[in-house]
């Protein structure tokens, strides 16, 4: 049995004369006869707890910074009225900072026989499955003197996706790759491995693309016009080992490598290429592969979305070994790593051979914009300190870069701001050079 303030209040009141005698709430009830009956019948008519039936429904995704409803139904199979107050627990990344206990709890009245609906606003501030804990109910008696509680396990479960802030730039890129393709006026000439058309010589055309036979039938110049090819393999790999932990601004290393991955999935599904996932450490963490063009981009969201930082070194040789089985012909493989020395030296320059043997690499890091503001602070000697402490980290990036430039892997160095859109644009302009 619980006992309410009003309960607690009106056994005070009743026991004064004889509080020296009850030093506790039981013995100033035992010497008031008439509120001890009184709380027992208010019990006695509070609707059972354990008897309550809940069914959940609502939403089951929702992405990052947007919110998600859960309904609850309760119904109250009892021939008592159910006067209660509820607690829809949830994990605290459920819900923004102090929004929690306004969001979770909620006041029942149920006639017996009947049932309500109660929706729990959901905002998660993390990525994951976000799972329901115990529904917990307080059932009050007709004079809110007592009460009953008991807790009910009412499972339900609402996964959130990845932001996707990058899709911003979408618009932009694409309107690119309809340049590439031949399908707007403005034509990018000479570029790109598949015949699509002949046209008139321009002023400023490469000679090379010349079509001398077309010039001999007729009394124009001919030129050909080339498309970048379709249905070429990109394989994107995720590296979530414990350099993806780290936090550079607002978020860790591998979200913001998971936003530049989506935008090229977006812009290369549309260019009408193939792109399969891989997320590695030391095994497999997600695999999307096989995908029609309209599925990948929910697959590949759906399979980030549980996807953490894993605290080990990433096994760069099995990585590897995966990203070659799952590219059995040539393709584009995207690695979103780190640009940090040792573990480009000791794990990936090794590895890289057997990658570019076959493959086009490509590098995607994640560099941090404080780096850059330390490397131009001045006017205080722990400035002048940081500034050189900033650029020798600099230098080291870009030496790590040369390295790997060298290998003939194409870097791409970007802020967590800038990165989705380098990497669009650094997969456009191997399009437009043939080289997928």
């Amino acid at each position: 049995m619980a006992l309410t303030g009003r309960t607690a209040l009106l056994a005070a009141l009743g026991s004064l004369p004889v509080g020296i005698l009850a030093p506790s709430w039981t013995g100033m009830l035992a010497v008031n006869a008439p509120l001890s009956l009184a709380i027992l019948c208010d019990y006695a008519l509070a609707a059972p707890v354990r008897t309550l039936q809940f069914t959940r429904s609502g939403d089951t995704t929702v992405r990052l910074g947007d919110g998600a409803e859960v309904q609850l139904t309760v119904t109250n199979p009892s021939r008592r009225r159910l006067r209660a107050h509820l607690r829809d627990a949830w994990p605290p990344s459920s819900w923004l900072t102090g929004t929690e206990q306004a969001a979770s709890r909620h006041t029942l009245d149920i006639p017996a026989g009947e049932r309500r609906r109660v929706t729990t606003l959901l905002r998660p501030t993390r990525r994951g499955d976000r799972r329901a804990e115990q529904v917990t109910v307080r059932s009050f008696g007709p004079l809110g003197l007592a009460a009953r509680q008991g807790n009910h396990h009412v499972p339900w479960t609402v996964r959130v996706l990845p932001p996707f802030t990058s899709r911003k730039h979408l618009p932009s890129r694409l309107a690119r790759l309809r340049e590439l393709d031949g399908r707007t006026s403005v034509l990018t000439r000479g570029e790109g491995t598949e015949f699509d058309s002949l046209r008139a010589y321009v002023p400023g055309d490469d000679t090379r693309s010349i079509d001398w036979r077309a010039t001999a039938r007729q009394s124009a110049v001919a030129v050909r016009t080339w498309r970048p090819e379709r249905d070429r393999h990109i394989l994107i790999v995720l590296d979530t080992g414990r350099t993806s932990a780290g936090r550079v601004g607002d978020v860790p290393r591998l979200d913001a490598a998971m936003d530049a991955a989506l935008l090229l999935t977006a812009l290369a599904t549309r260019a009408g290429d193939r792109v399969d996932l891989l997320a590695h450490d030391r095994r497999t963490r997600a695999q999307v592969q096989g995908r029609a063009a309209g599925e990948v981009l929910s697959a590949m969201v759906t399979a980030m979305a549980p996807l953490e930082p894993e605290l080990v070194e990433t096994d760069v040789r099995g990585l590897s070994a995966t990203a070659l089985a799952s590219a059995p012909r040539r393709s584009l493989i995207v690695l979103l790593t780190s640009l940090d020395a040792a573990p480009v030296e000791e794990g990936l320059l090794p590895a890289l051979p057997r990658l570019t043997q076959r493959h086009t690499v490509l590098v995607a890091a994640v560099a941090d914009p404080h780096i850059e503001e330390m490397a131009g602070a001045r006017g205080t000697v722990d400035a002048v300190y940081e500034a050189a402490a900033a650029t020798q980290a600099q230098a080291q990036r870009r030496r790590t870069a040369e390295q790997l430039q060298r290998h003939g892997v194409v870097v791409v160095d970007a802020t967590p701001d800038n990165l989705a859109p380098a990497l669009a644009d650094a997969y456009l302009a191997l399009k437009a050079a043939g080289r997928l």
